[in-house]
């Protein structure tokens, strides 16, 4: 039994780079790989059970180049979404992360704050760091700029850094290159954001494949279609993964989504209820009485009330259906 990392998942295949044998050696070799028997998730249902970024022990046949995952390793960390497909399931996409990079465009297409959002309730509960990156930047008016700028106050404010970059211009690239230097990154973003042209910029034999937005409806296209691992040639690695068109939430508990919004989770031990409160209308409310003052994002309290309000009643129609 060989141990080694997943770097590369297209569904019902894995490519495992086995670990070296010794340092000197390099890069070990890699392996196409199944899995065998089923794999659980915190007894959850996942419609793929093995990430990129996975340790894993595999049983190889060295003749044929391929092999069987027999054991995940412990991981670290992981990433979910719900499955775009089914919507009851969650979707893996990355494991044993350092960070994770979001890339998103005040235009073409344009933003989506509540994707953000949706986003960093993904990675915060693992206290995953988090950098925005404001792509195509060229594109962008005076308004535009002003939205960027608020935005980027908003999250800067509550420790997330942002960055702003447009290929075009070759602008904050070596920014972006600074921030991947050393660490396992998933970069993640909606379609047509401009991710493949992005990572291509700073490392260009890569060739990720790339698309424009859609001038029929636009919207991004896929350009990625598998998550995939690449070494980075001025040290460390990205996990790319496919854009994402829509970020659905699943997660049952009002309460994780209230604990993933990090700055109305360090008020809420000042709320009169601070063991149950949603920040809604209760009473004595410290993130209500910050909402007032000024202290908190109406903008990012707006997407808290919808993802809650998404999550309850997908709670109520589950519930309705079990009654009758």
């Amino acid at each position: 039994m060989q141990t080694g990392t997943v770097i590369k998942s297209t569904g019902s295949w894995y490519d495992v780079r086995m670990d070296a044998i010794a340092p000197e050696t390099g890069p070990g070799i890699v392996y196409k790989c199944r899995i065998i028997g089923k794999f659980r998730l915190d007894n959850i249902q996942l419609t793929n059970p093995v990430a990129v970024g996975d340790r894993v022990s595999v049983e190889t046949n060295d003749d044929a180049g391929e092999g069987l995952i027999k054991k995940i390793l412990p991981r670290v960390n992981y990433v979910v979404r719900a499955s775009p497909r089914r919507k009851h399931d969650l979707h893996l996409l990355a494991a044993n992360i350092d960070q994770a990079v979001l890339i998103v465009t005040i235009v073409n297409p344009t933003v989506k704050p509540g994707f953000i959002d949706r986003f960093l309730i993904m990675t915060e509960r693992h206290e995953i760091p988090v950098t925005i990156v404001f792509n195509k930047m060229d594109l962008c008016d005076e308004e535009d700029l002003a939205l960027f700028m608020e935005m980027r106050d908003v999250y800067e404010k509550i420790g997330y850094q942002v960055l702003a970059t447009s290929v075009l211009e070759q602008r904050g690239l070596q920014a972006l290159r600074d921030t991947l230097v050393g660490k396992t990154t998933l970069v993640s973003g909606q379609s047509g954001v401009g991710k493949s042209s992005l990572v291509n910029a700073i490392q260009p034999q890569m060739d990720l494949r790339t698309n424009e937005i859609s001038d029929y409806s636009g919207k991004g296209q896929h350009t990625t279609t598998f998550a995939e691992m690449f070494e980075l040639d001025f040290g460390g690695r990205i996990i790319d993964t496919p854009g994402i068109k829509t970020l659905g939430f699943n997660d049952k508990d009002s309460h994780n989504i209230a604990h993933s919004f990090r700055e109305f989770f360090a008020l809420s031990s000042k709320c009169r209820f601070s063991s149950s409160c949603l920040h809604r209308n209760e009473p004595g409310c410290a993130v209500h009485e910050a909402l007032r003052n000024g202290e908190v994002s109406e903008l990012r309290f707006s997407n808290y009330l919808g993802i809650l309000d998404e999550v309850e009643s997908q709670n109520y129609w589950e519930k309705d259906k079990r009654v009758n």
